[in-house]
């Protein structure tokens, strides 16, 4: 994949994550453009404080996302729509959590190690059915979460518009200015 490939699943993944937030029932604490305070304490290598949080960029937070989810999902060499899929699986759940979704799908071993064996057992896989099955075990995770009554309604939507949007981009990878369900018109 090329690197406009992370930067398309980038602008996608913040029209999900959104801006400032810290709502008390969200176990995150707070968070802006999807960085949790843990997860920018952990990138800072001490603690983070909310206004750090608060002043977070895009242009901030982009090399977190490349490192801590892209890089870790194997974003470069995962095919289109299916990289995007699991890289904002692994920005709301963890890159693990995120791993061992696409393992399963794969009906391999799933340590949430995305290894050689992973990454073999997608050739010649079928990509919408893997993003599908993702997609659908995905909701199972997050529907068996205890915050489920209180942001399942937003993570529902979530995961109905990212496989909608990773099937686009699985159907015509090559053009980054186009994909209907990404909110994108086709070239002319």
């Amino acid at each position: 994949m090329t690197a406009t490939t992370f930067e398309r699943a980038m602008t996608l993944v913040l029209a999900h994550e959104g801006g400032w937030s810290n709502d008390p029932a969200d176990p995150g604490g707070a968070t802006n453009l999807g960085v949790t305070i843990g997860t920018l304490s952990l990138w800072l290598g001490r603690p983070a404080t909310k206004a750090e949080v608060k002043a977070l960029t895009v242009a901030s937070v982009s090399p977190l996302y490349r490192r801590r989810f892209w890089d870790a999902v194997q974003g470069d060499a995962l095919p289109a729509g299916l990289d995007y899929a699991l890289f904002d699986f692994a920005v709301n759940s963890g890159p693990k959590r995120a791993v061992i979704g696409l393992q399963r799908a794969l009906g391999v071993a799933d340590d949430g190690r995305l290894g050689p064996v992973t990454l073999a057992a997608l050739a010649g896989r079928d990509v919408p059915g893997l993003v599908n099955a993702l997609c659908d075990g995905r909701l199972a995770f997050l529907r068996a979460l205890s915050t489920w009554p209180r942001f399942g309604r937003g993570w529902g939507r979530r995961v109905e518009e990212v496989r909608a949007a990773a099937l686009a981009l699985h159907a015509a990878p090559a053009s980054a200015s186009s994909c209907p369900a990404c909110g994108r018109p086709a070239a002319a």
